[in-house]
């Protein structure tokens, strides 16, 4: 039997751990998030195999050379299904990867699947290398990473120097995600600038552009009754940056944001602070998805309006949602991107 057939047939259990509302199930037996811990780098860059879910997430925009705005995205889950490394085919951890292109015009997506345990997939911390198949992203150090991917009808070769430092969420790197007090590490590397090739199908593209890493894991980082979220990373044109997410839960919603200056000093805001309001909505897949937002932040004089270049980047994948490029209008202006999750 393959490592394809067999991840397959964990998967049910992969998709309660990380399905939007399975993020909100109970843990037993894993760690959990806990205030005051102390980052330890570059070991936090790798792996946590005794947390239940964790993620790389890496998202860029770019520009070609004629003014065309692209939208970039690397990611990969680990999801265990027991708190432990393992070894081998015994090793209770699944992988994930999701990579996509999106155009004015056109969204393409592209999903692997992995085993962990037996070189398929995984991360190590120094030197910095997460891959899954032959999806690779890398470096001597974190600072300075390469980056590829492929999909049917996509590929992308990228280089990424960070110009700025690492960025710690809610206190420290210990970041709140409901009333009731479920947490998860997080931590971004928002600086990077980024050159490169796309190749789409009318041919290769050379971009530059900036991109924004994600680096987030936990047990269990939603509330039994929050079912999705509404994520914003926006980069305006000052150079200051902020991240800002808004947790969907049949109590109330729940908020956070990080304002990020040029030099990327940071300022926490509790919930209530950050609001992101729907303006419009279209059909994307079935269902009706919010594509233009009002954000604001009030205590740091914000209030914009955030569009996406493309409505229809609806990720298509075993556990779908919305990620795409935007643009930011109003009080300050920029671009962005935006995650949702949850819409069905």
């Amino acid at each position: 039997m393959n490592a394809r057939v067999i991840l397959l047939a964990l998967w049910p259990a992969m998709v309660q751990a990380q399905g939007f509302a399975g993020l909100g199930s109970t843990a037993e037996g894993f760690s959990s998030p806990v205030a005051g811990t102390a980052f330890d780098f570059p070991a936090d860059h790798g792996p946590h195999p005794d947390f239940r879910i964790e993620w790389w997430y890496l998202t860029a925009n770019l520009t070609g050379p004629d003014g065309t705005p692209y939208g970039l995205q690397w990611t990969l889950f680990r999801s265990a299904l027991a708190p432990e490394a393992g070894e081998g085919w015994s090793a209770p951890q699944v992988w994930m990867g999701h990579a996509a292109v999106t155009t004015p015009d056109n969204h393409f997506v592209a999903q692997r699947l992995a085993r962990g345990g037996i070189g398929q997939a995984g991360v190590t911390a120094a030197p910095f290398d997460a891959w899954i198949d032959d999806w690779r992203l890398h470096g001597e150090t974190f600072d300075a990473l390469q980056m590829r991917a492929s999909g049917p009808a996509f590929a992308y070769a990228m280089d990424l120097t960070a110009n700025g430092p690492l960025v710690f969420h809610g206190d420290n790197g210990y970041s709140v995600k409901s009333a009731e007090g479920q947490a998860s590490y997080y931590y971004s590397q928002p600086f990077y600038e980024v050159a490169g090739v796309l190749t789409l199908p009318e041919g290769e593209v050379e971009v530059t552009g900036n991109a924004w890493l994600d680096r987030e894991w936990s047990s269990q980082p939603l509330a039994e009754g929050q079912s999705g979220w509404d994520w914003f990373s926006l980069s305006f044109d000052d150079g200051v940056k902020l991240m800002g997410f808004v947790l969907r839960g049949a109590a109330g919603d729940y908020s956070s944001a990080s304002w990020i200056t040029a030099e990327g000093a940071v300022t926490a805001y509790p919930d209530g602070s950050f609001a992101a309001r729907p303006l419009s909505e279209a059909a994307v897949a079935g269902r009706d998805v919010p594509v233009r937002w009002q954000v604001t932040l009030p205590e740091q004089g914000i209030d914009v309006t955030v569009s996406a270049i493309n409505p229809d980047a609806w990720m298509d994948v075993l556990v779908p949602y919305w990620e795409g490029p935007v643009t930011v209008e109003g009080s300050h202006t920029g671009r962005g991107y935006l995650e949702m999750t949850g819409y069905e």
